[in-house]
């Protein structure tokens, strides 16, 4: 198969996933229990039959399931993800606002966890089964089990409430609002929490992979033919074995930076950040269906992207692939 037809296929597919995907996230959404009108504009006992018809017929509420599919379908093709119940304007546009905030956490926090977690995974299989690589194991596992949330609110009552070091909540300070570079230190002062609070549940799962796949290339026989010759350990490990490990991780990366838009939500929620995570939430609570279907379509299509574009990058780097 040619690299063109290869790309295309990958296209293809990548598009009727995205398609199955509406589907099912607008049935999901719309079929749930509940009407968005009483969530949106108060207690149905307080409402008046006009009020609520009104409403019914300017958000399309009237019209048959499988119209308002095809309407809202034809209208994504077009980049028009509908208008918010809850503010009113448009859901491109609010989605838009938010995502800056929730990838200045979960990109930062990705990338520390990639890195740490590459590092501490090498440096544990110096010795498999010793003091380090027991505490490094025991300590991720304990980072593992642990919920975000938890996890963030220890952080919190321990560096917010008690030792006073970093804000517990929000983007910045109001009180005493900054400008120009004051201004973002403010802001990453603010993020230090949420950052370290998914730096710390990610990172586990970047240094099982890079351990796990360290201890199988050290039985290879080119390692064993390098401790032969007298080459330092800490060398064999960095300069070979990394480039045969770093590989999974990588991949690992690629796959939650598709879910890092609406992958902080508890985090958020938490520490108060306005970021997509919230707005998520805050949507399910007040059943905004133009904006939750939203954020799981960007959410959707940045996941399915990626792994599209890995599935182009792994059928460059190896022949073999392509031919399935």
């Amino acid at each position: 198969m040619s690299i063109a037809s290869y790309v295309a296929r990958k296209v293809i597919e990548g598009f009727l996933t995205i398609i199955a995907a509406i589907t099912v996230i607008f049935l999901l959404v719309n079929l749930a229990p509940g009407n968005p009108i009483y969530f949106i504009a108060g207690d149905p006992i307080f409402l008046s039959p006009q009020l609520v018809e009104y409403y019914t017929k300017l958000w399309g509420l009237d019209r048959p399931l499988i119209e308002r599919y095809f309407i809202y379908l034809s209208n994504v093709l077009r980049g028009d993800l509908g208008r918010s119940y809850r503010f009113g304007g448009s859901v491109a546009q609010l989605i838009l606002e938010r995502v800056p905030l929730t990838l200045s956490l979960t990109l930062t926090a990705n990338l520390l966890a990639f890195t740490l977690g590459t590092y501490l995974g090498l440096q544990s299989t110096k010795r498999v089964g010793g003091k380090l690589d027991s505490a490094l194991t025991t300590t991720t596992f304990f980072f593992n089990s642990i919920p975000a949330f938890f996890l963030g609110i220890i952080l919190m009552l321990v560096f917010g409430v008690h030792l006073r070091l970093f804000p517990v909540a929000g983007l910045m300070d109001l009180k005493n609002p900054k400008s120009g570079f004051m201004l973002y230190l403010d802001i990453a002062h603010h993020a230090f929490l949420p950052v370290l609070t998914l730096t710390l549940v990610l990172l586990p799962a970047y240094f099982r992979t890079v351990r796990d796949a360290a201890i199988q290339q050290l039985e290879e026989d080119y390692v064993m033919t390098f401790r032969a010759i007298g080459l330092d350990e800490g060398r064999i490990l960095t300069k070979h074995v990394l480039r045969n490990v770093i590989l999974p991780p990588i991949t690992l990366l690629a796959v939650r930076l598709g879910f890092s838009l609406a992958g902080a939500a508890l985090v958020e929620n938490v520490f108060g950040w306005p970021g997509m995570g919230r707005l998520l939430l805050d949507s399910i609570r007040e059943r905004d269906y133009p904006v939750l279907m939203g954020i799981y379509l960007i959410v959707v299509t940045a996941i399915v992207t990626i792994g599209k574009a890995l599935d182009v990058v792994y059928g460059l780097l190896d022949p073999r692939i392509k031919a399935r």
